[in-house]
């Protein structure tokens, strides 16, 4: 085989594959969306790791700090207006 039976060869196969082009892309648009949809039929029905699970719920929790707490315990008491204005609606929510 010389380079130019080599060269006649390409030719020819580009020559097909650009007629073919128009149902190439079609075919990798296809399979590209059954990939997609098989990923998400094998993600969607598979199940979390329960140890996984435990650990990323314990750590979600929140943490506040005791002396976050302790301010907002404060300053609950120190709103005495406030209180008496919840416990009157609290008792009659029809009063004006």
């Amino acid at each position: 085989m010389n380079m130019n039976d080599i060269q006649n060869k390409l030719l020819g196969i580009s020559r097909k594959l650009l007629r073919l082009r128009l149902q190439l892309f079609i075919l990798m648009i296809v399979i590209l969306y059954g990939f997609i949809g098989w990923r998400i039929d094998i993600l969607s029905k598979a199940q979390p790791n329960p140890n996984a699970t435990a650990s990323q719920t314990s750590s979600l929790a929140p943490h506040i700090d005791q002396n976050t707490i302790n301010k907002i315990s404060q300053l609950h008491d120190n709103s005495v207006s406030v209180q008496t204005l919840f416990s009157q609606a609290r008792q009659n929510p029809f009063q004006e």
